[in-house]
């Protein structure tokens, strides 16, 4: 029987039993990487690592993905749900701080099935880290599943989201995306050894050429949501070897300090709080090795 799929705002409506969608993602999982990792934000990451596990493909094809192995679905393992729910426990017998699920969009329904069969068994909170573009309705599923959500706010233009992102409509679905988290998850909640059990952290990555983009966007962030909603992760880590499409040169250069500090000076003006990175970290170094064999 054909199951179309509708999980995610692009709506492909296909049965991924059979075939693929933008996502390029079959309805059974694919795992690209489960491990501890230790350079996400530091109320995720703490002393011991936040448990990484990276889902193959996504709903975006951001033109300087810095996972674009994973991304665009050539790296990855098929796993059961059994196997999929072993790797969260194991992750959090070798000491994760959370189980931290990295691109899982086009997994929601299935996470969500998962997630309350497993999560009795969890005494660490669930992360949803996903590239912002989530739909509202699957969103609503994993109420009471996930405790932190870590999604990217990339761009407020909507010529930017379909330039580099193939999404025109990126900014409107994801603001609407960031009020159900915040909805589900309410007011940060960080314990005595500074991490995070509950809340929101927005990610956003500035690009080079666009920080006219990044202060419009968190000026919108801040009339919508106010400035203590969530917590700000603004990264300075765009590193240029990702962006391999040669049709966008402007994206082939680091960002420059005046681009990061005018920025920054944004957030402090608006009044943000959170996590702020310095520009050493835009290197490779902090990308995962995919083809470590983890699982």
């Amino acid at each position: 029987m054909s199951t179309p799929c509708f999980q995610c705002p692009r709506r492909c409506g296909v049965d991924r039993g059979t075939t693929k969608g933008f996502c390029q993602s079959p309805s059974a999982f694919r795992i690209a990487r489960a491990a501890l990792h230790h350079w996400e934000e530091p109320s995720i990451s703490g002393h011991a690592g936040s448990g990484t596990i990276f889902f193959s493909g996504c709903n975006l094809k951001c033109v300087f993905c810095q996972n674009m192995e994973v991304s665009r679905a050539q790296i990855g393992e098929a796993v059961t749900e059994s196997e999929l729910a072993d790797m969260m426990l194991r992750l959090q017998d070798e000491g994760a701080h959370n189980i931290n699920l990295v691109t899982p969009s086009h997994y929601a329904e299935q996470l969500a099935a998962l997630l309350t069969r497993v999560k009795p068994k969890l005494h660490v909170p669930i992360v949803y880290n996903s590239g912002g573009y989530d739909s509202t309705d699957a969103l609503r599923l994993l109420d009471g599943l996930v405790d932190i959500y870590l999604p990217d706010v990339k761009y407020h233009s909507s010529a930017l989201s379909a330039q580099y992102s193939g999404a025109a409509d990126y900014f409107t679905v994801a603001a609407n995306a960031l009020a159900e988290m915040l909805r589900q998850t309410g007011q940060p909640q960080i314990d005595d050894c500074g991490l995070m059990q509950r809340g929101t952290v927005v990610r956003h990555l500035i690009l080079p050429s666009h920080r006219h983009d990044s202060i419009a966007l968190l000026n919108a962030l801040c009339n919508r949501f106010g400035n203590n909603a969530f917590l700000l992760s603004l990264m300075s880590q765009y590193t240029p070897c990702f962006a391999a499409n040669a049709d966008f040169p402007e994206l082939h250069r680091r960002v420059t300090s005046f681009e990061y500090e005018s920025v920054l000076r944004e957030v402090e003006r608006l009044g943000f709080d959170g996590y702020f990175q310095e520009r050493t970290s835009a290197s490779a170094d902090f990308t995962p090795d995919f083809h470590e064999k983890t699982f």
